[in-house]
């Protein structure tokens, strides 16, 4: 599914601005990632540093940081979460970021309150397939894909 070239996965929760998808896995933890249009905006992505593993992070510290060609900047963190592990990955080559966004992820984190409490303030579904294309259209934001 896709959106002025962005591509959209309705499985996943969002953050309002859709600079993040989060996936709920079966052991309560929760990957987190960057969305195509935060990806696209972004550009070349040259570094990603995730805090330590079990770290507190409180809502509005960010669980990471991304710099790339032409931004650097917090990868949000819209609930209280323990960071449980970075994507080594990704680490040793950000540009995964660019190439495939939605299987790139950056971190797994355990959210501090109930798991329904910390999805509550994402969007997903129709919700969220809704405002995903407006951000495109009112931001005029087409996306592309990085290369190797």
């Amino acid at each position: 599914m896709e959106c002025n070239g962005c591509e959209f996965r309705p499985e996943l929760y969002y953050d309002d601005q859709y600079q993040i998808w989060v996936r709920r896995e079966e052991d309560g933890t929760f990957t987190i990632g960057m969305t195509d249009i935060s990806q696209s905006i972004a550009g070349k992505i040259l570094h990603v540093r995730v805090r330590k593993p079990g770290t507190l992070r409180p809502n509005g510290k960010p669980v990471a940081t991304i710099e790339s060609g032409k931004w650097a900047g917090p990868v949000p963190n819209v609930f209280d979460c323990v960071i449980v592990e970075a994507n080594h990955t990704v680490l040793e080559d950000p540009n995964l970021l660019n190439i495939e966004p939605y299987e790139a992820w950056i971190a797994r984190v355990k959210p501090s309150g109930s798991i329904e409490d910390s999805l509550s303030v994402l969007v997903s579904g129709d919700v969220a397939q809704a405002g995903y294309c407006e951000r495109t259209q009112r931001d005029d934001i087409h996306c592309e894909r990085g290369a190797r």
